[in-house]
């Protein structure tokens, strides 16, 4: 089972609360809730209403103070111990009971990537791992995306955050949500995380290792939990989630951070996994509470019962080993370190998470074996990988915008924009199977999407810059801007049909796109033929009214 922390979910088992409320009451989650905490029925009080509506606003977009004020217009609060760039706010209604305007304009803000609708708790472990500008970071377990587009937020297109996911459908969401969020710096690829490369070789900075589990602290959007949820859920997830963990610390520069994290209050699937990977002496574990003081949580545990499937002490002795709780003094000092978020004290969501630190003196296996290694050619990428700009494109480029942000790719009919540490990993040797390849390629990864698709290209030229990719693109180019008056870009935005002539008079320029702008610093690509075309998607549109309170033209109009 996955735990879903999609924005984009919103259960409708409100209409039917009386029926989970009795299935909630006598449910197998409670009675192991009975064996991990002395007053169950306070976890019980807090783990059944609905969420309410959070959002996290990307401070990488210039209309901040306006999410802001529109958010406290609305009776929104802002989440006093989130203490990460933009901030978080959480909204005075459930998920997916806004009234239909305010309902709008909330998907519109998610859709363009000025906020991120996502589940409070799940904001806790970018927290923690505390990426900084510049930094190379996995986040092995990315999909739906929430966590990556935070983690791209505190990176500010300055380093690389590789997001893995292994399944297709679940990537494919992934890269949606990178998309919308128009950050530079995502590359999404797709591996079994237990076996994912170690790129670059001297490994990551830092990595999010987010697992797979039981989701025991998600009944408040997942209430089919309450049905469905047993021991035997977490005991079946044991190894997968151990594997994950082992495998980010290998690919962990020596001194690096990692955080394991899951939606899962069952100590099998979160201090049982930890104590084992500790026993390797690779890792230590940093007190959680130490960089997270304002948030409402728990030390992790030291000692818990081993559950049959009715949630109830079980004196079977055939568990393994690594379910139990660990003998030595050192370690179950240690587990304390760790964070437990429970759903009553958080008003929310339950969640899990331990930062752990590399060892600075650990040594690098690979980069000692890749010394006895030679060099070969690095495999051909296949032409569906983005692939560096060659001289033809940056001369296209530079006639059409001046100059040329640095590196740029193109894949497909895409002109893409992405940040030097990606160039700089493309560029790397790699340790693969025996043999170090001489770099110039992404392979052993498998890239699915890289940055910022700024332009579309068509029969080899660049046809138009996507508005998605303006407000960076202006900051680094000196784009042609054609100035107009305020009055026209409401008139365009709510619908009028504007004939080209009133803008630009009588010109013998072909059709094509163009970029307007006015006062208040709006830039509105358009289309210019006999009539000027709006060239923005309809969730622009609606945030673009509502900034200029602008409602829709008549049809009569």
């Amino acid at each position: 089972m996955r735990a879903v922390d999609d924005e984009t979910q919103h259960p409708t088992h409100m209409e039917r609360q009386p029926d989970w409320l009795e299935v909630a009451e006598r449910s197998i989650l409670l009675e192991a809730v009975s064996q991990w905490r002395d007053d169950p029925e306070n976890w019980f009080h807090g783990s059944f209403d609905r969420l309410p509506e959070t959002v996290r606003i990307n401070p990488l977009r210039k209309e901040v103070n306006w999410i802001e004020e529109w958010l406290k217009g609305v009776g929104a609060r802002k989440i006093d111990w989130f203490k990460g760039s933009g901030g978080a706010w959480r909204l005075p209604f459930q998920r997916g009971k806004a009234s239909d305007k305010e309902r709008n304009i909330l998907k519109a803000l998610h859709q363009t990537g000025r906020i991120t609708r996502q589940e409070e708790v799940s904001m806790v472990p970018v927290l923690a791992l505390d990426p900084k500008p510049g930094e190379i970071i996995l986040d092995i377990c990315a999909s739906p995306g929430s966590k990556t587009t935070q983690i791209s937020e505190n990176l500010a297109n300055k380093g690389v955050v590789i997001a893995n996911e292994v399944m297709s459908q679940r990537s494919n969401t992934l890269v949606s949500n990178v998309k919308r969020h128009a950050s530079r710096n995502a590359i999404v690829v797709q591996h079994d995380g237990r076996y994912i490369p170690k790129i670059p070789e001297e490994g990551f900075d830092r990595v999010l290792v987010d697992v797979p589990c039981s989701g025991s602290g998600t009944t408040r959007k997942n209430p089919e939990l309450w049905e469905k949820w047993s021991p035997s859920a977490g005991h079946s997830l044991h190894d997968l989630q151990h594997a994950l963990l082992s495998r980010a610390i290998q690919v962990t520069k020596p001194g690096g951070r990692i955080v394991y994290s899951t939606c899962s209050l069952d100590p099998i699937e979160n201090e049982a996994v930890v104590a084992r990977s500790l026993l390797k002496g690779q890792v230590s574990i940093i007190n959680g509470k130490d960089l997270l003081p304002d948030l409402p949580s728990s030390p992790g545990m030291s000692k818990w019962p081993m559950l049959d499937d009715l949630g109830k002490p079980s004196p079977n002795s055939d568990f393994p080993e690594t379910f139990s709780p660990p003998h030595d003094k050192r370690t179950a000092s240690e587990l304390k370190h760790c964070v437990r978020i429970w759903n009553d004290t958080i008003d929310g969501g339950g969640f899990f998470l331990c930062v752990l630190e590399k060892n600075p003196n650990q040594a690098n296996s690979s980069s000692a074996e890749n010394k006895s290694n030679s060099i070969i050619s690095s495999p051909a990428d296949p032409l569906s990988f983005p692939r560096p700009i060659q001289e033809e494109w940056e001369r296209k480029i530079r006639e059409s915008w001046g100059n040329i942000p640095p590196s740029m790719w193109i894949r497909g009919k895409n002109l893409i924009w992405s940040t030097e540490e990606s160039l700089r990993i493309w560029r790397s040797q790699r340790f693969r199977r025996g043999s170090i390849y001489s770099g110039e390629c992404w392979r052993p990864l498998k890239v699915i999407h890289l940055g910022l698709i700024v332009a579309r290209t068509k029969n080899g030229e660049i046809e138009r810059i996507l508005s998605r990719a303006l407000p960076s693109l202006c900051k680094s180019l000196d784009l042609p801007i054609h100035h107009v008056d305020s009055a026209f870009i409401n008139r365009i935005l709510s619908g009028e049909k504007i004939f080209s002539e009133e803008i630009f008079g009588k010109t013998e320029d072909s059709p094509g796109s163009r970029l307007l702008s006015d006062r208040e610093g709006i830039l509105l690509p358009v289309w210019v033929g006999s009539i000027i075309t709006p060239m923005i998607s309809e969730s622009e549109a609606i945030f673009l009214r509502a900034m200029r309170d602008l409602s829709i033209a008549s049809e009569e109009e």
